[in-house]
């Protein structure tokens, strides 16, 4: 009767089941697999529209399912991750209809990768449906949910409400479920907290820090000011006039006096005698009287 129930189209999808799959474990060709999973599925149905909405049953539907679920393995390898729901739901429209292993497979995925918010709204339609939840899955499922999806977004009223207007748990599940949650709702108040007080001790430290800052720049600029008082006071001491007339000498004697000849002598005397007091003008203390002339 297993034989029976393969038709031409089933048996198509099979055996790209099987190439997709070596291509994956064996060859590690993830863009092939992909492509040999989108083939297998196209040809279990028409193409886009609402009749596909209905969901199929038998062998086509789990050979359905396994090339899904080889087509999630595939994108994951190759980090398009985010592309997996989407992908997903070209071949199954509406989140009710995901069978439970790809919707599993789908939270599991969004979860390592720390985005479970991702699943929130598929996770809850499927949970909703009617149909699903005679399914022998569906408690792993809500479980799963829970821990992976409601819990870790701090989503714990919905969780709350999600196992009480539960059927499938018994009274000691169900304890068992609200015991977790109200322990994860603490272990997330906790982390608040110690994610508020490091915040706090964040901004002190800042403000501390801007605080040593201002006080150090306004010492240095207090000293620089004062350095430009006692600069400017003291050059206004010097003798312009003598270190004018030394430089004119300078001048004379290098471009237009010969060092070597007898008369240049006289000059030369004169602008070291000049030199010497512009010298000790300007490095002898302000208090110092000034040299007379």
């Amino acid at each position: 009767s297993e034989q029976l129930a393969w038709t031409p189209v089933s048996a198509q999808a099979a055996s790209l089941l099987e190439e997709a799959a070596d291509l994956l474990v064996l060859h590690r060709d993830f863009a092939a697999a992909v492509e040999r999973c989108e083939a297998g599925c196209d040809s279990l149905g028409p193409g886009p529209g609402p009749k596909r909405c209905e969901r199929a049953s038998g062998v086509s539907a789990e050979v359905k399912c396994s090339l899904c679920v080889v087509g999630i393995q595939a994108l994951a390898e190759m980090n398009r991750w985010r592309e997996v729901l989407s992908w997903v739901l070209q071949y199954y429209y509406v989140p009710e209809h995901l069978p439970p292993k790809v919707l599993e497979l789908c939270i599991l995925l969004y979860s390592k990768v720390r985005e479970p918010q991702v699943m929130l709204e598929v996770g809850s339609s499927w949970l909703r449906d009617r149909t699903n939840k005679s399914l022998p899955e569906y408690g792993s499922l809500l479980e799963l949910y829970l821990l992976h999806v409601l819990l870790p977004l701090g989503r714990f009223e919905g969780a709350e409400e999600l196992v009480r207007g539960c059927d499938v748990f018994d009274s000691d599940q169900q304890l068992a479920f609200l015991g977790t949650i109200c322990e994860s709702r603490c272990q997330w108040t906790q982390q608040e907290e110690v994610h508020s007080a490091a915040e706090k001790q964040q901004d002190a430290a800042t403000e501390t820090v801007l605080g040593a800052l201002s006080q150090k720049l306004l010492t240095m600029l207090t000293l620089l000011r004062r350095a430009l008082r006692s600069m400017s006071s003291h050059f206004y001491l010097l003798p312009y006039k003598k270190m004018l007339l030394a430089t004119f000498l300078l001048y004379l004697v290098v471009v237009r006096l010969d060092p070597a000849s007898p008369t240049s002598l006289p000059f030369i005397y004169k602008l070291v005698q000049l030199f010497r007091q512009a010298w000790a003008a300007v490095f002898s203390p302000i208090h110092r009287p000034r040299i007379q002339d």
